[in-house]
């Protein structure tokens, strides 16, 4: 169990970022090199390098050499555990506002009684 929280925390610390997460969305299209994921950006090609390690650290993105060609790839199956989270919690939500809606409900038909008897 802890080191599912240790991938999660990775996976969420990986995309806390704008440019990790457009880097994210663009391999969602498909695999891409490093040059042209640094194409819609204007920084250094090191500092990209940086956002594709946080990537990979997080499990969110495998990276392959062929040659002077280093190619990105996304890993749909590391979004699981984060998404199993997500799944879990919004779940855990649902479920208080369907108490508060039903508490909500049954105070307004109290309401609505009492404000009777005093009719």
């Amino acid at each position: 169990m802890a080191n599912q929280y240790t991938d999660l925390d990775r996976a969420f610390h990986a995309l806390s970022d704008p440019t990790r997460r457009a880097i994210v969305a663009r391999l969602a299209q498909g695999p891409a090199s490093v040059t042209a994921l640094s194409q819609p950006f204007s920084m250094a090609m090191p500092t990209l390098l940086q956002h594709i390690r946080v990537l990979e650290e997080g499990g969110l993105v495998v990276t392959k050499k062929e040659g002077r060609v280093r190619t990105c790839s996304i890993r749909p199956a590391a979004f699981a555990t984060a998404c199993g989270w997500l799944d879990r919690q919004r779940s855990i939500w649902e479920e208080r506002l369907d108490r508060m809606e039903a508490y909500v409900a049954e105070l307004q038909a109290r309401e609505k009684k009492h404000g009777k008897r005093n009719r």
